[in-house]
């Protein structure tokens, strides 16, 4: 059952290869499933060069990675309504890469990068075994009331 929290949504295709498959629409469906609270996000398809060049700066990491999550909202104090801000950057090259390896269609990983992105912009983490089972677990939940399978299911 989607959430009714207000969600304001920019969607960016600097890499338009998923323009097509991952419109605006079912993004914005996958975003509203994953709500929490309102929020302010911003969801931006890269290649694997941006996508490098940001892990790179922002987190020490010399490679491309499926999904990043700049959260905002986490640094702000109460007075912002408890609106959540972030932007998501997904790498088109990964997630085409990890869909071919595990099996999936490009447009099912997506779901679940967008899902898990949205997950980070409101303060859930998976850096304990504890914190990564909830997460895991809100995002199968969240995946199957979309109609998805289980995206850790092996296959």
């Amino acid at each position: 059952m989607p959430s009714k929290n207000k969600l304001s949504l920019s969607v960016q295709y600097p890499d338009p290869r998923l323009k097509d498959s991952v419109p605006r629409p079912q993004l914005r469906r996958w975003v509203q499933a994953a709500l929490l609270a309102p929020a302010e996000l911003t969801i931006r398809f890269v290649d694997a060069e941006e996508g490098r060049s940001l892990n790179r700066d922002y987190r020490g990491k010399d490679y491309a990675t499926n999904v990043l999550t700049f959260a905002y909202s986490e640094d702000q104090e109460e007075e912002d309504n408890g609106v959540t801000q972030a932007d998501i950057i997904l790498c088109t090259d990964v997630l085409e890469r990890e869909a071919k390896e595990q099996n999936k269609t490009v447009v099912e990983h997506a779901a679940h990068l967008v899902v898990h992105g949205v997950l980070h912009a409101q303060g859930y983490d998976h850096e304990d075994d504890d914190e990564a089972a909830e997460m895991e677990n809100l995002e199968i939940e969240i995946l199957q009331a979309l109609g998805w399978p289980n995206p850790y299911a092996v296959s």
